[in-house]
């Protein structure tokens, strides 16, 4: 999804953890996802997520799943 700042960013530390994982990724050799004057790896990450470009899920919060599924039969 993109974003056009970062205050519309649900989770700044999912966003920040993303981003870091990109960046390692491109450090090792693989291609950004889109063409920009920065040559700094942290920074083509961050513009590929604000974009969009960056495919990512959240996985269930402890519980949550949990509850609907135990909830009537406990």
């Amino acid at each position: 999804m993109p974003y056009k700042s970062l205050e519309e960013v649900p989770s700044r530390y999912r966003f920040v953890h993303v981003v870091a994982r990109r960046a390692r990724k491109i450090q090792g050799g693989a291609l950004p996802l889109l063409s920009t004057v920065s040559k700094k790896p942290t920074r083509i990450a961050e513009l590929e997520a604000m974009q969009g470009l960056i495919a990512y899920t959240a996985p269930p919060l402890p519980g949550t799943e949990a509850e609907g599924e135990d909830g009537a039969g406990a």
